[in-house]
């Protein structure tokens, strides 16, 4: 058991939310500083031996942090530490199992939106047109999922109780709960023709760069409907744009982009078949993000390996 006092520096957009509800937990041998940006950081970096927070923020101050052990990330996305080249001797710890149900719930309102034809029924009211649809029981519904780690399990789970069949696409291949067949990037071209929906959840890698492409894009159905609620950069959105105004798909559901926030000029912003949301399909709500801290906490102290480590050189 570690018996010397850890100094943890919570860099965080809501750091002083995440201070107060840590000093309630009562950690032992801890001594916790906030800061919502490098600049504030009120101690010198290299003191600190634990670090809470945001990536992109963590990042920035990186190579400073001289007695760096263990860095407990606030976000489900990690590629902003996991860049080639950066230090990787450090655990690095993820949030899995928040984001799952809440990126499940984006995902069904939208689903079920576009199913109903929520959005011409309200356009149809303000102009007092009576005009009924015809549409598809769930039942008749295929999802395909790329990428399979929690949080595509419990979309896979949450669709299938709605009587959605559901596919996979995963590097293993290897079968999934919930999830009909899984196919591998090897056999794209069977997976991709059948969704009605296909939906990324795949961490932004230098291996998923660009894995949404013209090649992959033409492989799926002209009525399908991208949903993207992993990483912008697995989808080149030059070959995107193209495949929609040309309808080699149906529409596309984006709440993540390679540049963020999407600039004022992307076509994408007008596109009728587009739903641009700003990267909130799931949000870190600060006491579930310090469960996990807590709970690893307590491990770090008595040795114990933690929970939901993530592969620095894999990115996930």
């Amino acid at each position: 058991m570690k018996a010397a006092e850890n100094r943890l520096l919570i860099l965080a957009e809501d750091a002083e939310e995440y201070g107060e509800i840590i000093e309630q937990a009562g950690l032992q041998n801890l001594q916790v500083d906030t800061a919502t940006d490098t600049a504030s950081v009120g101690q010198p970096l290299g003191e600190y031996n634990i670090v809470l927070g945001d990536p992109p923020l963590i990042s920035e101050v990186l190579d400073s942090l001289e007695k760096l052990e263990w860095v407990q990330s606030g976000w489900a996305g990690v590629d902003s530490l996991c860049q080639p080249g950066f230090r990787k001797d450090y655990l690095l710890t993820g949030v899995k199992g928040i984001f799952g149900p809440l990126i499940s719930e984006y995902i069904m309102t939208y689903l079920f939106a576009f199913e109903r034809r929520v959005f011409t029924m309200r356009s149809n009211q303000l102009q007092r047109i009576w005009e009924p649809y015809r549409y598809r029981p769930a039942g008749e519904i295929t999802m395909g999922i790329i990428g399979l780690g929690s949080i595509g399990r419990r979309l896979a789970k949450t669709a299938k109780h709605f009587g959605i069949r559901v596919i996979g696409l995963n590097r293993s291949g290897k079968p999934c709960e919930d999830v009909e067949k899984v196919y591998t990037p090897d056999e794209c071209s069977g997976f991709f023709k059948q969704p009605d929906y296909v939906v990324i959840t795949l961490p932004g890698t230098p291996q998923t760069r660009h894995f949404i492409n013209a090649a992959t894009l033409g492989m799926m159905r002209p009525s399908a409907v991208l949903m993207n609620v992993g990483r912008g950069s697995v989808i080149n959105e030059v070959d995107l744009v193209t495949a929609l105004k040309q309808g080699t798909i149906g529409g596309a559901l984006l709440d993540v982009f390679e540049k963020e926030p999407l600039p004022a000029d992307s076509p994408l912003w007008e596109m009728e078949n587009v739903f641009v949301t700003p990267h909130n399909s799931a949000v870190s709500f600060v006491a579930d993000v310090v469960a996990i801290f807590v709970g690893n906490y307590h491990r770090f102290l008595q040795g114990k390996s933690l929970l939901h480590e993530i592969n620095i050189e894999a990115g996930y």
